[in-house]
């Protein structure tokens, strides 16, 4: 029965077998985290599930979608944020310091046909992009001192690096996202024990000299409130002299009469008429 089907309609079945074969090469599952490029006799055509920012995943394209056979062939591109690391390596400083430098690079592929013309695969432009992480990171901490990456100066280096890496990777169709360095320390030995102290050095010094600050102004300030009380004290007995030899005379007494330090109780002999006592007298 299905030799005699088989010989009856061979030539329709081998036809369905092919127009299958075809229907099934043709169709192209793309997930949501890849971005497909079409490639048509080696040119890139279009893109499906195109990465597009603010936009949810479910609303880019993902899913079933068609190509020609033999004629279209696919490559499929990360749509997630890659890593870029490098290897540490020695950075010389703009004080001539050697600096242990590890850091790492988080790109993301914005256009996938500019990637595949370029690169191929993101593989290859991970691969590319790694000596010119190494050459913009040289070049900006080259131009800085040890010192200023341990300050918020750092994050000034690191918004340069990644702009001048930025501008790299775009002839790639790549976006970086952030540049952030793992360490950035001297090497272990003579210079970081060198560096240390040089550090510590200038801390003491800068340290005086805020100290020899901060007493001066408080002598500036301590001299302008005795000038300013004195005043006010003048202004004050200028309206009554007679009270004021009075208050001078109280003070006197209780500083002469009433010491607490005159623990020998040492007695004081004066004549009544005495002019150091005239306030004895009254008026």
């Amino acid at each position: 029965m299905l030799s005699n089907l088989w010989q009856d309609h061979k030539a329709s079945l081998a036809a369905l077998a092919v127009l299958l074969a075809v229907l099934w090469a043709s169709i192209v599952i793309v997930p949501e985290t890849k971005q497909a490029v079409i490639v048509r006799f080696g040119e890139p055509v279009r893109v499906i599930n195109r990465f597009k920012p603010n936009v949810d995943y479910g609303q880019t394209g993902a899913g079933i979608s068609f190509r020609i056979p033999i004629a279209e062939t696919l490559v499929m591109v990360d749509k997630r944020v890659l890593a870029v690391d490098m290897d540490r390596q020695q950075v010389l400083s703009s004080d001539q310091r050697r600096l242990e430098v590890d850091a790492y690079a988080r790109v993301r592929i914005i256009d996938p046909v500019k990637m595949v013309r370029t690169a191929g695969t993101t593989d290859r432009v991970v691969e590319q992009l790694q000596p010119i992480l190494n050459s913009v990171l040289r070049q900006e901490l080259g131009k800085r001192t040890f010192q200023s990456l341990l300050t918020a100066e750092r994050g000034e280096a690191m918004r340069q690096i990644r702009q001048g890496l930025d501008r790299e990777s775009r002839e790639y169709g790549a976006q970086v996202i952030d540049v952030r360095l793992k360490r950035a320390d001297l090497p272990e030995g003579s210079p970081l024990e060198s560096a240390f102290t040089s550090m510590q050095a200038v801390r003491q010094k800068e340290a005086t000299t805020i100290r020899a600050q901060g007493q001066k102004q408080a002598q500036i300030i301590q001299a302008d409130a005795e000038a300013q009380a004195s005043k006010i004290y003048a202004d004050a007995f200028n309206k009554d002299p007679a009270f004021y030899d009075f208050y001078r005379a109280m003070q006197s007494y209780t500083t002469t009469f009433a010491n607490p330090e005159n623990k020998s109780g040492s007695t004081i002999v004066l004549s009544p008429e005495n002019e150091y006592l005239r306030q004895f007298k009254g008026r």
